[in-house]
């Protein structure tokens, strides 16, 4: 795992300008208006050797501002929640405000390095002045530009000498399997079905489990670890700290599992907050697997329902139709196990390799049933290909001009690979280089 640095402050301070300068594209939005940036951004970062991730927390700020700094303060919980390091970020323009004396409180009681940056201090006097915010109460403080990137190497250089060393491979080497979705989907249903044990809490009360919960099963002579977590909210409804302290952590139970298996209520359906976990799931790479709970409750079931609701989700996200479909009742323990076969499955298909020639080979045929098309007067040709990586598996193309590759031919060369090749359940990355 790659320590975690956090920033945080009040909002408008340029917390997602520093964010980007940091990792050094722009990937977070960047405006001059209150509660822009309303969720966490990660990304990563390398100084001097060291690589480490980076979030930005921005300011979650409800509508009615008479809770302006409560909405400040869940966002601070949540950065201390995963972090090693604390960039307090704050505006020399303005000075020192209420909110900024709030945030400090809050970090002064924890024991995280907490580093104070003085934003957009692009000038000597900005530079100078930023000596007032010692009365914060921290002991090191940065003046820096996150627009012109002035100052920015000196706090790297602290952050990096502060931050602990990598830790080493974690030695567990049973695969982990991530149940998430929405609350009272039966995630811990499904967990205790499997293990046949009451280790998790099941009741019918929305948003039980708060925390993810880790247990280790054997089927068939393997080891797996199952990790139950909160159920995900729709974003509006998550106010209070032990909402997002849940949301953090199933967040963090996809980016760290190898397979995620989205849990849904047949009888409610597939919504978006469904899709925002499959997309968070394929962002990071993972097996992926969709379970159908509670299907004994679907009534006027015949051959074809199962198909029907398939094409339902997959209509609603086409993009992800080489993720394979479950149904089971955890309650009554139909076709449970079925939910590790997947997983072996999708498991297996996350390291298959396929060798240059014989992918070259396929590519051909591939190129010949539908030819690259003509670009500015030039004809697209793709040299040759390769599997660079597996689990997850990447293919790496070598061609002229791949910034004109259409959309379009790069998901027919996708579907072509899935058509062949597999990949049930597992995200494909294909990378289209100079040749």
């Amino acid at each position: 795992m790659l320590p975690v640095v956090s920033i945080v402050g009040r909002p408008n301070v340029g917390k997602s300008t520093i964010f980007n300068r940091l990792i050094g594209e722009r990937r977070a939005i960047v405006h001059d208006e209150y509660g822009v940036t309303r969720d966490r951004h990660y990304g990563e970062s390398y100084w001097n050797g060291v690589d480490f991730t980076v979030i930005d927390t921005g300011g979650y700020l409800p509508d009615d501002m008479d809770v302006m700094v409560v909405g400040i303060r869940e966002q601070v919980h949540i950065a201390l929640e995963e972090s090693d390091l604390v960039l307090f970020v704050v505006d020399v323009e303005l000075g020192i405000n209420t909110l900024d004396k709030s945030v400090a409180k809050l970090l002064r009681q924890q024991d995280k390095p907490v580093l104070v940056v003085t934003n957009k201090a692009d000038n000597e006097m900005r530079r100078l002045n930023s000596a007032e915010f010692y009365e914060l109460g921290f002991d090191e403080i940065f003046p820096v530009s996150g627009i012109s990137g002035s100052g920015t190497g000196e706090l790297l250089d602290r952050v990096v000498e502060l931050l602990p060393e990598k830790q080493p491979e974690d030695e567990e080497t049973a695969p982990k399997l991530a149940f998430v979705g929405r609350p009272n989907v039966g995630k811990s249903s499904l967990v205790n079905a499997l293990l046949d044990d009451e280790r998790c809490i099941v009741t019918d009360i929305a948003g039980t489990t708060r925390d993810t919960v880790n247990s280790r099963l054997t089927f068939d002579g393997r080891d797996y670890v199952l990790v139950d977590t909160a159920g995900l909210r729709k974003r509006v409804k998550v106010k209070e700290n032990i909402e997002f302290y849940s949301t953090v952590r199933t967040e963090k139970a996809i980016r760290e599992c190898d397979v995620a298996v989205l849990i849904l209520d047949a009888v409610r359906g597939f919504e978006d907050q469904d899709k925002r976990v499959l997309r968070e799931a394929e962002k990071f790479n993972k097996g992926l697997i969709i379970v159908l709970n509670k299907w004994d409750l679907i009534e006027d079931k015949d051959t074809n329902t199962v198909k029907e609701f398939e094409k339902y989700i997959y209509d609603s996200v086409p993009q992800l139709n080489y993720v394979p479909v479950l149904t089971i009742s955890a309650v009554n323990k139909k076709r449970i196990h079925r939910v590790i076969e997947m997983t072996d499955m999708v498991l297996n298909e996350r390291t298959k390799q396929i060798g240059t020639s014989e992918f070259n080979n396929f590519l051909e045929t591939v190129l010949q049933s539908r030819p690259l098309p003509m670009k500015r007067g030039k004809q697209l040709k793709i040299s040759y290909a390769s599997q660079v990586k597996a689990n997850p598996p990447v293919f790496k193309f070598f061609m002229n001009n791949p910034q004109d590759l259409p959309p379009n031919y790069r998901r027919y060369l996708e579907n072509q690979i899935r058509e062949k090749y597999g990949f049930v359940g597992v995200p494909i990355t294909m990378t289209f280089k100079q040749k």
